[in-house]
């Protein structure tokens, strides 16, 4: 697993801007945006769609996280799942958007912003923060241990992770990407 790349072999990095396409099922809430369409029912390709949440300065964030995240798994026809194997993927997606916001809140001054974007293939989840650190699973790894499991989890469950950071600026993005559900 990645801890230095920017982005996941294949990945051409971010979206132009202004290629999440428009607002679905309303205003989103405040400190939030949200684009795309929801999944063809044809099976055909869709293009990737990427919501955004405000988290600098809210409390209880980690909820709020998993709350927004589910949104859009709704929104993008991931939930409701029609299978054991559909379910376990979005279960997940969101014990690894509480992994990574949780480690923002404890190693590196909280987070600021959740992105979710999404394709056919892969759902990337994106925390930035105000950190210094650099996250890594701890090695070795002990099961019966409390605390620590984190970065082990996001590693076991994801295609790929790693960081971003930006040259001359303060803090971190870190990413994940998980496949999408069969």
């Amino acid at each position: 697993m990645s801890t230095t790349r920017p982005y996941s072999p294949g990945d051409r990095g971010p979206e132009p801007s202004g290629a999440s396409g428009a607002s679905e099922g309303g205003a989103p809430e405040a400190g939030a945006s949200a684009g795309g369409a929801a999944m063809p029912s044809d099976g055909s390709r869709r293009p990737r769609q990427e919501r955004r949440l405000r988290l600098g300065g809210e409390s209880g964030v980690v909820p709020l996280a998993r709350d927004f995240t589910r949104q859009a798994l709704y929104a993008w026809g991931w939930l409701p799942a029609a299978s054991a194997d559909q379910r376990a993927a979005a279960e997940d997606v969101l014990l690894v958007v509480s992994e990574l916001v949780t480690n923002a809140c404890l190693h590196a001054e909280g987070p600021d912003e959740l992105v979710l974007a999404c394709d056919n293939k892969v759902i990337r989840l994106e925390v930035t923060d105000r950190g210094s650190g650099q996250p890594a699973p701890r090695t070795p790894h002990r099961a019966g241990r409390p605390g620590g499991h984190g970065m082990f989890i996001v590693q076991r469950l994801c295609l790929d992770w790693g960081v971003v950071r930006t040259p001359g600026a303060s803090g971190k993005t870190v990413w994940a990407e998980l496949g999408a559900p069969a």
